[in-house]
This record gives structure tokens, sequence and C-alpha cells, in this order.
């Protein structure tokens, strides 16, 4: 099982007959309150325009998982899917797309697009898009200016110059309060594990950025089916990413994926997962992660 999920990293072109390892994952639709395949949720992509995927990255089945639906999809609705990702910064679209179009080698793209430690983990989609001449979105926040909010706050960043302003949401940034809120208070240990609002307002960028980008492309690719791909917590219950998404192009029809390794592979309990998604899925633990 180790060997094939090597092969399934480092090689975009592996031919994947059967869905390998359908044994380690289970999906659960609820809305229909039942265990249902990846087909199902490719094909409930017809009465909606994007699928936010909310992973753990370094689970291995996540990746694989990501990899076959995003085949999938280009299957069933040819020349009208793109890929969205957190794992790419919106100042490095450009090398994205120049590594897309075959202009640069992997070697510059992955130095200049600053691509994540794990990269081996995307290479097959990004080879895949790449094959397909799909586009892909490079989504995320330039990690300087999260950095930058984390710092000073929202505000702070009023003080870029037009350029750095090119690559953000238009400023102000509306912080998403209420559930989410709570949300991020309960995952980072409470009130007193925040020093300020600054690292609840650095989130709401990340995720802004994301929603705005994914907005964009959807505003000028009609009928195009986009699959985001992000940690779990920016898209759980419809929130962070994919209620910023909302604010910028109301009209999207989203639905959301939420992954999750656990214990109770072997004997789900479904209903403790069931508000975080339309689908749940559950991997098997045993299997290796990736870093």
């Amino acid at each position: 099982m180790k060997i094939l999920f090597i092969l399934l990293i480092i090689s975009p072109f592996f031919a994947l007959s059967q869905d390998s390892l359908s044994l380690h994952y289970k999906i659960y639709s609820t809305a229909k309150q039942k265990q249902v395949g990846l087909d199902e949720i490719v094909g409930d992509l017809n009465a909606a325009d994007v699928l936010f995927f909310g992973e753990e990255h370094n689970d291995s089945t996540s990746h694989y998982l990501e990899y076959v639906l995003f085949k999938n999809l280009a299957d069933k609705y040819p020349g009208r899917v793109g890929l969205s990702m957190e794992m790419f910064e919106t100042d490095c679209q450009n090398v994205l797309d120049e590594y897309l179009n075959g202009f640069i080698r992997e070697k510059n793209f992955i130095t200049d697009s600053r691509a994540w430690h794990n990269y081996k983990n995307y290479r097959p989609l990004i080879e895949l898009a790449k094959e397909k001449h799909m586009p892909v979105i490079a989504a995320n926040a330039p990690g300087r200016y999260t950095n930058m909010a984390n710092r000073l706050g929202l505000k702070g960043l009023e003080q870029l110059n037009a350029v750095g302003k090119s690559y953000l949401p238009p400023l102000p940034i509306d912080t998403a309060t209420g559930a989410y809120y709570q949300k991020f208070l309960q995952i980072m240990g409470g009130h007193s594990a925040l020093a300020g609002m600054q690292m609840y307002q650095a989130q709401n960028l990340w995720d802004a950025t994301m929603g705005w980008s994914i907005a964009r492309f959807y505003k000028t690719h009609k009928g195009y089916k986009i699959l985001q791909l992000n940690g779990g917590f920016h898209s759980e219950e419809k929130l962070g990413a994919a209620a910023q998404l909302k604010k910028y192009a109301p009209d999207a029809r989203i639905l959301n994926i939420a992954v999750y390794s656990d214990e109770q592979f072997d004997h789900p309990d479904w209903g403790k997962f069931s508000k975080n998604g339309d689908y749940i899925v559950l991997t098997d633990p045993k299997l290796a992660k990736t870093f």
C-alpha cells in the first residue's frame, strides 16, 4: 500500500485503473444521510459552482482523493474546470501560469512560486492541469501580509502601495464574527491565548483573500466548476473562506467536503462531524502520513 501511494505522489501520469484506496476512506453525504461514492459528489456539482475540499495537510488519502476528484471533474466537465489552491499565494500567479504554459522549468517554478515543503503531494494535480490546459488559481494571501496583519492588524495593510494592495481583496476587509470567531477562539485555546485581535484578523485576511480569488475567477469563467483546496478549518461549516466567497459572489453555489483521519474509521459516528460539511470523509488513520 505504501508503494502504491508513493507512485501516486511522484508520478502525475500514473494510470489509475481503479480506485486503489477505496477501502481506506468513507464518504458520507449529510444531505442524503448515507455513504456515497466520489461519482455522486462529481454529479452533485451539476447544481453547484465551487467545491471546497478541507484537507488535513499530511493525510496521504486526502491527497489521493483530491487528485482523483480533480481528474473525474475534468472528465465530466471538460474545458470547464478550474483548480484553486491555498498552497500558492496571489503574487505568484504569474509564475504559476508560466509553468502551466510550459515557459519555465519545474525547478524554477518550485523555487519562485514558494511552493510548500510538501509540494510532492500537490504535484500530480498541477501536472494534470498542465497536461489538460486547466487554469489554477494561486488563491492565498502572501505570507508577508498575513504576518503584517498579525503584527499591526488589518488597518496596517492600508500602508501598502498599489502593487501590494493588488494582491489582496479590497480594503478594508470584513472580519467574520459570531460562529467563526468562537470557533477560532476554541481552537486557539480561548481569549487568554490571543494577544489582541491581530491573530484573528490575520486569519480573516487569509480567508478573505481565498474567497476573493475564487470570486474573481468565478465571475470571469461562467459555467466553470471550481475545486478549492485548503486546510479543513478554512471551510468547515462553510465558514472562513467559504463565507468570505459568499460576500464577494453572493450567487455562487457552494458545496464543501470536510476530511478527517479518524480513529473511529472502522465504526464511524457520522453525527460527530455532520455539521461540518455537505460531505464528510473519514480516512484510515493506520496509513502513513506524508510528513
